[in-house]
């Protein structure tokens, strides 16, 4: 299965902040919609950065209380790791897992087209293994 499809499935909304908003209303966003991450973006279009639950607690720890009045670019991650909607979801599962995130911006032709967290890659992929298994036993029950 490809990115492409996974987001058919899923959809291709994106929940994105400028990078002058405050962590405080980002992490209101955040705790609203019930997600981990926000692409940081001025334009909805271009990555700027992503900043995480995860970015926000190490700032917090880091720098104390006052990081809440900043703005998300303090703490973003500016190193974004993207994929395109032709990878495999294999593929991406490997690059989560060798660089550590659990968020992927997907672009197409430097677009954001969607995103697709861990828990995403891990669904399809056992969603694959079911069908996997449904063919297998399938193809013994009628052989």
């Amino acid at each position: 299965m490809h990115i492409r499809q996974l987001l058919r499935r899923k959809g291709d909304e994106v929940a994105t902040i400028p990078p002058e908003v405050s962590v405080r209303d980002a992490l209101a966003v955040l705790a609203t919609r019930g997600i981990g991450a926000l692409v940081v973006s001025s334009d909805g279009r271009r990555v700027e950065g992503i900043v995480s639950e995860r970015d926000v607690a190490r700032g917090l720890h880091e720098h104390g209380a006052g990081l809440l009045a900043e703005p998300v670019s303090a703490v973003m991650t500016a190193e974004v790791h993207t994929c395109g909607p032709n990878v495999s979801v294999h593929e991406l599962a490997q690059l989560m897992t060798d660089r550590r995130v659990r968020h992927v911006p997907v672009l197409e032709d430097g677009v954001l087209v969607g995103i697709v967290s861990i828990g995403d890659v891990v669904k399809a992929r056992l969603d694959e293994l079911e069908a996997e298994r449904a063919h297998l036993v399938d193809y013994i029950q009628t052989a």
